[in-house]
């Protein structure tokens, strides 16, 4: 096996806990009874797929997505049900961060939108007092904003060549076996978060 030089963190699960369940919740009492079938940790529908690839705007999001609520939902309760997944950062995961930086190049590649990316900036900064997420990373890969994202093979690829690393040196860790398997078809290393699992008590990064 080649010497592991690189990291690619996945967000959420990983470095910031976060609940399928609550945002699902949320949506459903504004009246989507489909929302499992739309979002889930395993998937998104064309929709959700648009907004993650910076395709569709805020507002055409909120457009679309209204028209599956209840006729009194306003715009407030929409972004209020859609950042309920966000529930706050793994500090002592960030501080094993600032510790793996001396040791190996580290890299982020979240599947995220510009509604939740503002939004966990800011639960960022209120909760540690630091100013950028990003600082932690010599790159932060966000896929609205690289209009690609998890689990395709071609996410992975780009974000190998424009961070100029090689799969076979690099590890990535993500919580969700589907972006796992879609890594391994490009030839990186991984490493499936489990759930309670944190990436401080990872054996390796102890060695």
């Amino acid at each position: 096996m080649p010497k592991i030089k690189n990291l690619l963190f996945d967000l959420g699960g990983v470095l910031l806990n976060i609940d399928y369940n609550k945002t699902a919740d949320a949506f459903k009492k504004l009246g989507v009874q489909q929302f499992d079938e739309m979002y889930s940790q395993s998937g998104a529908n064309s929709l959700f797929e648009s907004l993650e690839t910076g395709k569709i705007s805020e507002s055409d999001f909120y457009n679309n997505i209204i028209d599956y609520c209840n006729s009194s939902t306003t715009q407030l309760q929409l972004e209020i049900a859609w950042n309920a997944i966000l529930l706050n950062f793994r500090k002592e995961s960030l501080d094993c961060l600032e510790k793996l930086k001396e040791r190996y190049s580290i890299y982020l590649l979240s599947n995220t939108n510009s509604i939740h990316l503002t939004a966990f900036h800011k639960m960022f900064t209120k909760e540690t007092g630091k100013l950028n997420l990003d600082d932690y990373f010599i790159k932060a890969y966000y896929s609205h904003k690289i209009q690609m994202r998890k689990p395709y093979p071609a996410t992975y690829k780009f974000v190998l060549d424009d961070a100029g690393i090689t799969a076979a040196e690099t590890l990535f860790i993500d919580d969700s076996i589907i972006n796992i398997e879609g890594a391994k078809e490009v030839g990186l290393q991984v490493y499936h978060l489990l759930l309670n699992d944190k990436i401080e008590d990872i054996a390796f990064f102890n060695n």
